[in-house]
């Protein structure tokens, strides 16, 4: 090996260079958040070829002094923090001050800028190894334009593990899209090759903020999410944003943003916490779509993890994915069929201004219809009880109400038509479709329910709260069953018994690397014991928190629920459709199955109306 020696400004540049800038959508994430550290609310950025040929972000914020420019495009020269206290409490996105630095050292870069105090504009230029900055007066409006040329023309091997125009300049619009959707108060306008691809209008309102969601991620996502705003007042955290329907679950993780302070990250911690919130009821192999946003105070928040600062660590990792699971857990918990219609896509509006409830007009050119011969004809749908005329539909209404009068009290009848009586979210059932599926009608119009998913789920709930309340039952075993774990797993484990204690295990450390488990819950004592505590323990380790014991006795109950739920083709009379109904309503997770499937679905009279062609 040689003698020791120091690198040179320039080697030293581009080996942090490996760090920061991998591909062109690295370039374009650190100059925005320069950007947006610099109170710019409007930023304009065009790029070429993916971002390869040339970079140009343009904005209107403070800017930089004149004698400032060339310092900053040297190393650790920054403007947002001076001292070491200053990090454990990083408000701003960007703080390291490498970026310019290293984008330099690799392309040819140009920083115009004018503070609004200035009269006049300055530009600094650098490219590859020279560095040697350049100061030339400029014309420019207050605010700062920063120029990326030829990425990586000095560094041939990294340029040549660039993918397509096609493909990086989708990792480019990625980064813009999480940057928009940090700061809806700043307009963004994204061209590439001269198009024009986002032109993003500051959100200051909650319907522009939807507005701006619906462009970056489709209507769909708005029309099938959920807004929330929940704060924990005694630990000062507070989660926000929007969370998709369980039923609108994604192939691919692909939209899936958590911001922490404006920043977006990717932590475990967190990442464990949404998965275990939505585990009961995704469909397996599919994924949740969200966009959150938690706040909290800076100094409880390491974000100087990572060089890309993409990574951060929580000092109390265990309060977040406590907070952040239990919040989503409950608002996926409560949503009831009146509280959301699971409507695939936006509403459709209605085609006509006329009323749609038999009173929409059909087209011109149609004969009108007598329909009053049409009501009073079976259906032929595989129902029990007659339910074709709206005089038995209210009898239909009357005799479930029977069902819910105190014992010896009469129920009252009244003259008044179904139509006109308070409906319920999920409406009243009409007939049953091939022993499968209730139709019923609500005041949106047709409701159809897959009735063994329905009851699977309303016995599932009803299994998994008297399992609680009985309390996790757990037997000795005859003969304790050893594990070798590693020195840490003793540790959580020695550190942990009430977690294991309250699902029904009991586990004694024997040495540093000896556990023996002497009690396992009734309900899993056939199951794969030794491997369950050992991924528990796994758990623990990476998240500080595990729910693999809990995931398994769900299963089995979930397994209970579905033997003993109604079958498919039992036929069923009216008051009993209607009785499911009602429970659906009452129970919490009621809109999917144990296995994520939906257990019911809506099409309004807009959408009739639409499939019908009434009112064109």
């Amino acid at each position: 090996m040689s003698r020791i020696h120091l690198l040179s400004p320039q080697l030293a540049n581009q080996i942090a260079a490996g760090e920061v800038v991998e591909r062109p959508a690295s370039v374009v994430k650190e100059l925005l958040e320069n950007s947006l550290d610099s109170g710019a609310d409007r930023i304009e950025l065009d790029v070429e070829q993916g971002g390869i040929k040339l970079i140009r972000l343009r904005d209107n914020g403070r800017g930089i002094d004149t004698h400032d420019l060339p310092l900053a495009l040297s190393r650790h020269a920054t403007s947002k923090i001076t001292a070491l206290e200053d990090l454990e409490a990083v408000g701003s996105l960007g703080f390291r001050g490498e970026a310019l630095a290293s984008i330099s050292s690799v392309s040819r870069l140009t920083l115009t800028s004018r503070p609004l105090e200035q009269a006049n504009a300055w530009a600094v230029s650098a490219q590859g190894r020279d560095m040697t900055a350049d100061v030339v007066p400029a014309a420019h409006p207050p605010g700062t334009t920063v120029e990326v040329r030829d990425l990586f023309f000095n560094t041939p091997a990294r340029r040549k593990f660039l993918k397509t125009e096609k493909t990086e300049f989708r990792h480019l619009e990625e980064v813009v899209k999480r940057l928009a959707l940090s700061c809806y108060d700043v307009g963004f306008t994204l061209r590439h090759n001269g198009k024009v691809v986002h032109q993003l209008r500051p959100a200051d309102t909650e319907q522009a903020r939807e507005q701006r969601l619906a462009q970056l991620l489709g209507k769909a996502f708005v029309g099938e999410s959920v807004a929330l705003d929940i704060a924990a007042e005694a630990s000062g955290l507070r989660l926000w944003g929007w969370m998709g329907l369980p039923t609108f679950s994604r192939a691919h993780a692909d939209q899936q943003y958590f911001f922490v302070n404006g920043r977006v990250i990717r932590d475990r911690v967190v990442t464990h916490a949404v998965r275990q919130a939505y585990q009961d009821v995704l469909f397996h192999g599919r994924h949740p779509a969200y966009v959150l946003y938690l706040e909290l105070d800076p100094a409880l928040v390491d974000v100087n993890v990572h060089p890309t600062k993409h990574e951060v660590r929580f000092r109390e990792s265990r309060l977040v994915h406590d907070f952040v699971f239990r919040t989503l857990y409950r608002v996926i918990a409560d949503l009831r069929p009146q509280d959301v219609a699971p409507v695939h896509g936006a509403p459709e509006e209605p085609m006509s201004s006329q009323p749609s409830l038999g009173g929409a007009q059909a087209p011109m050119s149609a004969p009108s219809a007598d329909l009053s011969s049409l009501r009073q004809r079976p259906m032929g749908l595989g129902y029990a009880g007659s339910a074709g005329s709206p005089r038995q539909v209210q009898e239909q209404i009357q005799g479930y109400a029977a069902l819910h009068q105190p014992a010896g009290v009469a129920p009252q009848v009244t003259g008044t038509s179904y139509e006109q009586q308070e409906m319920p979210p999920l409406g009243y059932a009409l007939a049953q479709l091939h022993g499968i599926y209730i139709l019923a009608q609500n005041a949106e119009g047709m409701v159809l329910v897959d009735m063994h998913a329905a009851h699977e789920r309303i016995v599932y709930e009803r299994m998994k709260v008297a399992f609680e309340q009985d309390r996790i039952r757990s037997q000795p075993l005859l003969v304790p069953v050893n594990l070798a774990v590693s020195a840490r797993e003793g540790d959580i484990a020695e550190e942990c018994p009430d977690e294991f204690h309250r699902l029904g295990f009991r586990l004694e450390r024997m040495a540093e690397e000896s556990l023996v488990i002497r009690e396992v819950p009734v309900a899993l004592a056939r199951a794969n014991v030794e491997q369950l505590v050992r991924d528990v323990l796994a758990d623990m380790l990476q998240v500080g928190t595990s729910d693999r014991i809990q995931a398994h006795l769900n299963e089995l109950l979930a397994t209970m629920a579905c033997h003993g739920a109604v079958r498919a083709n039992r036929q069923l009379t009216v008051p009993e459709m209607n009785a499911l109904l009602r429970d659906m309503e009452q129970t919490e997770r009621s809109g999917q199955c144990n296995h994520g499937r939906p257990t019911w679905t809506q099409l309004s009279l807009a959408q009739l109306d639409k499939l019908f062609l009434r009112g064109q």
